[in-house]
């Protein structure tokens, strides 16, 4: 019996690799290893869009797994009418998303919380609003009932967006220590019929997946941006 070569056997070997779905070893890392920030903590979710004028991308969740980073999921994602905007400088009513590492401070949605979600998750009623209105004390916040200084016209009434506020997460931008005229009422939720007004958003399935999924103790964040250029995902 003829002993096959050494070199012809490394060459067999790497080609029975990659029919079994091995990387190249040239093929990047996984997305959160190659932002500047993740937020801390052991679950992130990504939104990116090809550029800055995209309207459409990818969102997916992650988590770490015995230290790794590892894709639990995902979808695809809308953004604003108008594309994306660096979130430090972004202006309201520019129907943009902007970029950026934030926070998900709670849940919401006007259908019952999905089964296993753990954030806390406020249910919408007829008395809900989202004050956007730059000369309101309540800028940027919930408020229920809309108070006499958010006109509105500067207000969302949550309960009116039945298919896209179903369910829906709290995106921290502008939200701690809000500044005026940089926008409100940017959320993770479910697509409507198009582009979105500056949140992100991705189909039902998927949004319940993320609530059923995402666990506050672990901290997670949303990275927001582009796949290149000045809003880099990985810049953030």
């Amino acid at each position: 019996m003829r002993r096959r070569s050494l070199p012809t056997f490394a060459v067999l070997l790497t080609l029975a690799l990659g029919s079994l779905g091995a990387a190249p070893a040239d093929s990047p890392p996984p997305l959160p290893y190659r932002l500047a920030d993740t937020g801390g903590g052991s679950q992130l979710i990504t939104a990116e869009a090809p550029d800055a004028a995209s309207t459409t991308g990818t969102v997916t969740w992650w988590e770490r797994r015995g230290g790794r980073w590892v894709a639990a999921g995902s979808a695809p994602a809308r953004f604003g009418a108008n594309g994306l905007a660096d979130g430090a400088t972004r202006e309201q009513g520019t129907s943009t998303t902007p970029t950026g590492l934030y926070d998900l401070p709670y849940a919401f949605g006007i259908q019952e919380a999905p089964a296993g979600t753990r954030y806390a998750y406020r249910k919408v009623n007829e008395d809900s609003w989202w004050c956007q209105d730059n000369a309101s004390a309540s800028y940027n916040r919930w408020v229920e009932p809309r108070p006499a200084d958010c006109r509105v016209d500067e207000a969302e009434h949550l309960v009116s967006y039945g298919t896209q506020y179903a369910h829906a997460l709290v995106i921290g931008f502008n939200y701690e220590r809000p500044v005026r005229n940089r926008g409100a009422g940017i959320f993770l939720h479910v697509n409507g019929r198009g582009a979105t007004a500056g949140c992100v958003s991705v189909p039902g399935d998927a949004m319940a997946e993320i609530l059923a999924w995402a666990d506050p103790e672990r901290r997670p964040h949303i990275a927001v941006g582009t796949s290149s250029g000045p809003t880099a995902i990985t810049r953030l």
